[in-house]
């Protein structure tokens, strides 16, 4: 027996192996095959996997002007030619850099720690961009000031509290149709890349234009006027070239199925930006702003002070667009993580056949308190990560996986002149594949019926259009109840002579009403009240047991796993043969 099997046999027979159920602990349930060594390397896999967010995040909510304070001219209505501006906008990237890891690194201790799940936690994409870019605005110039969203965000996560306890969540997020969610999840994919291919949090190469609203950019700086319009020069700024070549090179090594395909790109891209001299795409420019940027950079190992973000609140809501915000990231947030957390525990064999899974109540209020933390540190709503597939693909299938998650997020702290460093266009090509990756789920929405089709279909076109999730979102279900609840009238109305072709419809309701409402504790005061005996395992089903091995499963799938059609999924062989598994195998 080698010192790492020896590790491993000791780990599993401690307190530690037992309460994260590993195999050979004696726990009531094992995760058969989890082995302490192979948590931990899955562990480093999914930080990997998405640590680009502790730049992309920084970035975005940056944006927003957070508790900097912009007066505007007629000829700089956002303040991106006042110095003193941008510099108070890079202090606050600087906090966020430090505040994202912590967010992410607390919450991947609670999901592990209380849950016993395998998942990354961190601010979550498209929230963020909604957040800035809807919410608060570029450089403040939205609904509501940055200090009133954190507020909502706050409220939220007190809301998801209650409903995670209550067990109303989970029932919320099964009540809304399948090609909905799924064209949710489009859109917001969509929305994404838009982001991604503007200037300001992007590759630059789409750019405002007064006749078509948007056409291609590309242009360099000094050829933009004060609204951004190109004047000349379309297709000719260097930093396009090296975001596009950011791109090529992340959509390779996905391809390749590298572990930590998106960081690696990143920090590539974002090292050729670092020299100074006569380099055309540097970061660090011999301005005011770029001097300071390079002095902070050249620091390597520092912790940033945190004092704009920490605790900003203002609840101050007699705006009733904060209202709109405040239900569109809760609903929002509702679908995003309870997608990604049911998908997630699908794939690494810990739901039953209901679609329920283990410790789903102590996740959802993981998460619901991660939101609450995140907001106090001045950022956008929590979630689980869908890379956190990467890592069950490795093999991990316990909380030990996400402690170590939460590991890496801690090491980063002490490295934020490095994180402070990364340009737009070394970060935007992460919102495209990011956003190719959300969108890749449209083939599971239901194209044959026009009554699931159409509402989807508005959902995921409107959102990038008006450049709001929340329209697309309120559009989609609209029209789903305005299409379906037409043709329910029409069916009653007509004693059901006339009526379209049911046979291609979803049966959702039925799926949506299959799980009890009332969560358990509820349930077991009930029946104490009624002099009733209770038994706490009495929903302990057989759960499913994939077996874990190194094979790499492609990140898209990991997506699938809550739909209802996802009965395979492709597994890669080590031989490189590919062949279906039924997940409940």
């Amino acid at each position: 027996m080698g010192w790492l099997d020896k590790l491993n046999d000791r780990v599993a027979h401690s307190v530690i192996g037992k309460y994260f159920q590993l195999d050979n602990s004696g726990a009531r349930r094992e995760r058969k095959g989890t082995r302490f060594t192979k948590e931990i390397r899955a562990g480093c896999t999914i930080f990997f996997a998405m640590a680009y967010i502790i730049s992309v995040n920084s970035s975005i909510i940056s944006e927003s002007g957070g508790t900097c304070v912009c007066n505007g001219t007629p000829e700089d209505p956002t303040c991106d030619k006042d110095e003193d501006y941008m510099q108070c906008i890079y202090q606050l990237k600087l906090d966020m850099i430090v505040a994202t890891s912590i967010i992410a690194m607390i919450a991947s201790v609670l999901i592990g720690t209380f849950a016993n799940l395998p998942l990354g936690m961190a601010p979550g994409m498209g929230l963020n961009a909604y957040f800035t870019y809807t919410v608060v605005g570029y450089h403040g110039s939205g609904k509501v000031s940055y200090q009133t969203a954190v507020a909502a965000v706050f409220l939220e996560g007190c809301i998801f509290l209650l409903l995670s306890i209550f067990g109303i969540r989970q029932w919320l997020a099964r009540v809304i149709p399948m090609s909905i969610k799924v064209a949710m999840g489009c859109g917001i994919g969509l929305y994404l890349c838009f982001i991604g291919l503007q200037s300001s949090a992007g590759i630059g190469l789409v750019t405002l234009d007064y006749s078509t609203l948007v056409t291609l950019g590309g242009c360099p700086p000094e050829a933009l006027d004060e609204h951004g319009v190109c004047q000349w020069g379309h297709m000719e700024s260097p930093t396009m070239y090296m975001g596009l070549l950011g791109l090529v090179v992340m959509a390779l090594l996905v391809m390749y199925r590298v572990r930590g395909a998106i960081l690696i790109a990143i920090v590539g891209i974002a090292i050729t930006s670092w020299p100074r001299g006569n380099n055309k795409v540097t970061y660090f420019p011999y301005t005011p702003h770029g001097d300071a940027m390079f002095d902070y950079f050249k620091t390597v190992v520092n912790v940033h002070s945190i004092d704009r973000v920490v605790g900003k609140f203002d609840f101050t809501f007699d705006n009733k667009d904060i209202w709109i915000a405040l239900v569109t990231l809760l609903y929002v947030d509702i679908l995003d993580t309870t997608g990604t957390m049911y998908s997630m525990a699908r794939y690494g064999g810990f739901t039953d056949k209901a679609g329920d899974f283990e410790h789903s109540t102590y996740a959802f209020m993981c998460d619901a308190v991660s939101v609450i933390i995140g907001s106090c540190f001045g950022s956008s709503p929590c979630t689980a990560f869908v890379e956190s597939g990467a890592g069950i693909a490795e093999g991990g299938r316990t909380g030990i996986t996400a402690i170590t998650v939460a590991f890496g997020f801690f090491i980063s702290i002490f490295f934020s002149p490095i994180f402070a460093s990364f340009p737009p266009w070394s970060t935007g090509p992460a919102l495209i594949v990011v956003g190719s990756m959300m969108t890749s789920s449209i083939r599971n929405i239901n194209w044959d019926y026009p009554g699931d089709a159409v509402p989807a279909f508005i959902t995921l076109a409107v959102m990038p259009f008006t450049y709001s999730i929340a329209y697309g979102i309120i559009g989609g279900i609209i029209s789903y109840i305005v299409i379906n609840g037409v043709v329910y009238i029409v069916d009653k109305a007509s004693r059901g002579r006339i009526k379209p072709d049911y046979s291609t419809r979803e049966d959702w309701w039925s799926t949506a009403m299959s799980r009890p409402f009332t969560p358990v504790w509820l349930r077991f005061v009930v029946a104490r009240a009624r002099g009733r005996n209770f038994d706490w395992h009495q929903d302990d089903m057989e759960f499913e047991d994939v077996p874990t091995s190194s094979a790499h499963v492609p990140d898209e799938l990991h997506k699938l796993g809550d739909q209802d059609d996802a009965n395979e999924l492709t597994v890669i062989t080590d031989a490189g043969s590919t062949e279906k598994q039924d997940p409940s195998h």
